[in-house]
This record gives structure tokens, C-alpha cells and sequence, in this order.
């Protein structure tokens, strides 16, 4: 299958189109990952992007798409794949059309905004070890200190509720319009992200129909 995750920052859709590409043995490519890969390698694209990065802007749009069309003829893709934090706006969206890339499904995890807030804004981390932990949902054993390695816990600055706030504001402007576009196409599956991670999964394999 070929499938788009849809959702807000801290919406969990990195985590549910983990799942799913285990259950369907696809991979998960990430905007990110898929950046860092072809600047490691030295792509055509990969170079053109290092220039937008060192000088400090945004990779644009034809480049973030050489990135993906580059990553999406390799082997690995040939029985689908998951498209996590691409495509952004509905430009992005009509140039991957353009590229002739069929989707079987588009999945938005929908989540309220305060409970978006509540979830990254509780987010605790450890800067030694990495470990994450959550104030209410996951805390540490004394809620100061990582259970791990003893260090004390920190906020990430992006978890902060003014940043959240202002990040599910590009959010909604920016990339929620992508939902009207899909759902026009048909592919459109909404899904309640609220609930369990495991709660999450059943209802996404539900509306994918696997």
C-alpha cells in the first residue's frame, strides 16, 4: 500500500506509521531522515538542499520532491510505502500527484489542540541519556530525576505551550487544507488519535482495511 500520515505535531502520527509499516512490511520515509540521507550520500538533490541549510532557509519544494522521487524508485518501495511529513501544503501534494504516485490511502490522525498541549507541554526528557518520560501519562520514579541514569529532567523548548500553540497555528493553516484535497480524491480516512497507542493502531488498521 501506498499511504500518507496526516496529523499535527504530537498528534502521534510518526508512531502510528511506525506500526503500520512493521504490520505491512513497507517502509517508513520521513521528510527528515530522507534530507540527512541524501546530504550523507551527496545526491543531485542532496547537494542542492546542503545550500538552503548552510545559508539557513527552508529547502524548497523542488528539491524536497528530487528528494523523495529519488528515494521512492529504490527497491524497498516497490510494495509501498509510508509517507510521514510529506506532503506539507497542497502544492507539495499536487506535485506528487504529478509524479504519478497512486495512493491507496490518506491517514489523518486527529487530535483536539488542548489535548495536544496537555501531551507535549507534560513531555519530559533526560539530556544525558535520552530517555523521554511525561508528567502525567509517564513519569519518573521521583518526577524530578531520570530513572535511568539519575540526571534531572528537562523541558525541550519546542514542548513549551507558547511554541506548541504557535506550531499547531502553521499546522492548521499550512497543512490541514490537505485534507479537503484528499478527501475531493477520496482517500481521505480520518482516525481519533486520542486513546492508547495500541487503542490508536486498532482504529488506523481498521480504516486502512488491514
Amino acid at each position: 500500500m501506498k499511504i500518507i500520515f496526516l496529523g499535527a505535531p504530537g498528534a502521534g502520527k510518526g508512531t502510528q506509521a511506525d506500526i503500520i509499516a512493521k504490520k505491512l512490511g513497507i517502509p517508513t520515509i520521513s521528510t527528515g531522515v530522507m534530507i540527512r540521507e541524501a546530504l550523507k550520500l551527496e545526491t543531485e538533490m542532496g547537494l542542492k538542499a546542503k545550500k538552503f541549510i548552510e545559508a539557513g532557509a527552508l529547502v524548497p519544494d523542488d528539491v524536497v520532491i528530487g528528494i523523495i522521487k529519488e528515494r521512492l524508485v529504490k527497491s524497498d518501495c516497490q510494495n509501498g510505502f509510508i509517507l510521514d511529513g510529506f506532503p506539507r501544503t497542497v502544492p507539495q501534494a499536487v506535485a506528487l500527484d504529478a509524479m504519478g504516485v497512486a495512493l491507496d490511502a490518506v491517514v489523518s490522525i486527529e487530535v483536539p489542540d488542548e489535548a495536544i498541549v496537555k501531551r507535549m507541554s507534560g513531555r519530559r526528557v533526560c539530556a544525558s541519556c535520552g530517555a523521554s518520560y511525561h508528567v502525567e501519562f509517564n513519569p519518573s520514579a521521583d518526577g524530578v530525576n531520570c530513572d535511568k541514569c539519575k540526571t534531572e529532567l528537562t523541558t525541550r523548548k519546542d514542548d513549551a505551550p507558547e511554541v506548541v500553540l504557535s506550531r499547531l497555528e502553521v499546522y492548521h493553516s499550512t497543512t490541514e487544507p490537505l485534507k479537503d484535497y484528499y478527501l475531493e480524491k477520496g482517500n481521505l480516512k480520518v482516525v481519533d488519535g486520542v486513546g492508547t497507542v495500541e487503542e490508536i493502531s486498532s482504529r488506523t488498521m481498521k480504516a486502512l482495511g488491514v
